[in-house]
């Protein structure tokens, strides 16, 4: 790694000092390194992508969109549960119990975690992830022997790809075992370390992916995806190098082993290495898990059984493009906000959260988030679905206008709000629900999956809808999970808020922004019939360019007094007229 990368990612762990009031800050300064690194990776990737795309057919795309969802499957199953189990807040029992049995290890050291003690803590880290490994190897073979039995034989007889599954499969492999220092720097909130490491890593797939394709292309050859497999390898190995080059003076410093280590001969540890109560909610949080990675890759399992390869690849294509608002900004949000919900216990009474100030930040955090959500969805829905079709058409050629892509992209642009809701929501619900509560949630979720999977069978099979119809499916499904999430954090609020929950009426957009909303899109439907009769072209898109940025203008208007607490101080300082619109006088 070069020394500029090294100054780059060099940073304090939390364990020097965090307090109630710091626990914000720090979140918000790890969503923003986050967002830069997928602000960052999707930028590469779109670029990466229209390069790609001249080279690449939908069948292709199609075999890449099954390798991907075979490896982002089984890593999901192996590790998912335990790196969720790793940021739960331990109980005020755990505590007690662990600064009694690590007293010898807090003398001579002033450095206490967060969490309970910083070397055991960041021990039961480690032994931990080496149960994602030990997980993870076994479930990578059985997917990869399940993947070829099951398997179309057309798809199995493409050109590399058996080779380029087993190169998947090994890749997997090697970036399972980077657990142990990925775990111990989203503990330690790292996140600078993680965002050049995860960077670089995603930099050097799309490298590699990218000049293997266009050497392919360019002198005719027929590698298959043979070189999106090249650059998974690729991917692996950068990330672990990275991970644990930048992660070992942690190790070094607190004298943790990188390999499981006995940890204390007691009833809170299986075969005194693995905290039992790690364990139990790891174990609690798994059945969850698989259910959530049903209901959301749900829509990649169903189009892989029932479409065809050119059809999974336009699907592809506009979920790729639908989702992206989703990679870049939702995912990195709703990761650094459990890092400050996780602060908050399972259970307290109303006396002992009164004036708490990370109960505070919590509720404040989130209404700010779901109320910004609810207000970027007067664009999602009333300018996406018009311009969809006309930028996917400028970005990714005309060649794939006359796929099911365009109508896809218009209708994912309705889920994007209800996918957004959703995450920051069961973000809540992951961190502060007791065993219990996720064991009453993974029984709803299996109902939810039972009305995903019949309205899937039925647009899919029934009325034919193909990929438009799996977007409705997922609407439906999420909807239904925003419903139970909502309700548990009512309820989750209300009982240490001292009766306080989240009032709707604050979260709702203005009346005057929905008007601006609704009326662009009648201007957009207009505009794209006399496009359409007139051909097209560049003229449309400066229309609808006109008429969009002319509703976003006017719901900043209708919404400066909210929009005014994203404007920095300063900024308002050396602007008196923005200073005086933003207030309204």
């Amino acid at each position: 790694m070069s020394e500029a990368a090294a100054d780059f990612v060099k940073e304090e762990p939390a364990t020097e000092s965090l307090t109630a009031d710091s626990l914000p800050s720090r979140s918000v300064k790890g969503a923003s390194f986050l967002i830069l690194l997928q602000i960052g990776c999707r930028a590469l990737t779109f670029i990466v992508n229209q390069v790609l795309l001249r080279f690449l057919s939908p069948h292709i795309l199609g075999l890449s969109a099954q390798l991907e969802l075979f490896s982002i499957s089984t890593l999901y199953f192996a590790r998912e549960s335990l790196r969720n189990a790793l940021q739960h807040k331990p109980s005020d029992e755990q505590k007690k119990t662990a600064e009694r049995v690590t007293g010898e290890d807090k003398k001579g050291s002033e450095k206490v975690s967060v969490s309970y003690g910083t070397k055991r803590r960041l021990q039961e880290v480690v032994n931990l992830s080496h149960a994602a490994i030990m997980i993870g190897l076994p479930l990578t073979i059985a997917f990869t022997w399940l993947y070829l039995r099951k398997a179309d034989i057309a798809v199995l007889e493409s050109h590399h790809m058996r080779d380029s599954l087993y190169i998947y499969a090994f890749s997997i492999a090697i970036e399972l075992l980077n657990e142990p220092a990925f775990n111990v720097a989203r503990q330690e909130m790292m996140y600078a370390t993680r965002a050049s490491a995860e960077f670089l890593a995603f930099f050097t797939r799309a490298l590699i992916s990218c000049s293997i394709s266009v050497w392919v292309g360019m002198s005719g050859r027929n590698l298959g995806v043979l070189p999106f497999a090249a650059g998974q390898l690729a991917y692996a190995i950068t990330l672990n190098v990275l991970y644990l080059s930048n992660v070992y003076p942690i190790y070094a410093q607190n004298a943790v082993s990188l390999l499981p280590k006995t940890i204390a001969s007691s009833r809170d540890y299986f075969i005194s290495r693995f905290s039992r109560p790690l364990v139990m909610r790891t174990a609690t949080l798994y059945g969850q898990n698989i259910f959530n990675q049903l209901l959301t890759y749900g829509d990649g399992y169903l189009i892989t059984t029932f479409a065809s390869l050119p059809s999974q690849g336009a699907y592809a294509l506009a979920s790729n493009y639908g989702g992206l608002l989703a990679r870049i900004i939702l995912q990195p949000i709703e990761e650094s906000s459990r890092s400050l919900f996780g602060r908050l216990p399972a259970s307290q009474t109303a006396s002992q959260t009164k004036d708490n100030p990370i109960l505070s930040h919590a509720r404040t955090h989130l209404t700010t988030l779901l109320r910004l959500y609810l207000l970027l969805s007067v664009f999602a829905t009333c300018l996406g679905p018009p311009l969809a079709p006309i930028l996917l058409r400028l970005v990714a050629g005309s060649r794939w206008t006359h796929t099911e892509a365009p109508g896809v992209l218009a209708t994912y642009c309705y889920y994007i709000p209800l996918l957004a809701i959703n995450g920051i929501l069961e973000a809540f619900v992951s961190v502060v629900a007791t065993d219990p509560q996720i064991t009453r949630q993974t029984a709803w979720k299996v109902a939810f999956f039972g009305a995903f999977a019949g309205t899937g069978f039925l647009v899919l099979r029934v009325f034919a809808m193909g990929a438009t119809g799996l977007v409705l499916a997922n609407a439906v499904t999420m909807g239904l999970r925003i419903w139970w999430s909502w309700g548990f954090v009512q309820a989750y609020l209300r009982s240490v808020g001292a009766g306080e929950g989240l009032s709707l009426a604050r979260l709702l957009p203005s009346a005057g922004s929905v008007a601006m909303g609704v009326a662009a899109r009648g201007a957009l439907v207009v505009a794209g019939t006399g496009a359409r009769r007139e051909g097209g072209g560049w003229g449309e898109l400066v229309r609808c360019a006109f008429v969009a940025g002319g509703c976003v203008l006017g719901v900043v208007v209708f919404e400066r007094d909210f929009l005014a607490e994203f404007v920095p101080k300063g900024l308002m300082g050396r602007f008196p007229l923005l200073r005086r619109f933003m207030r309204g006088r």
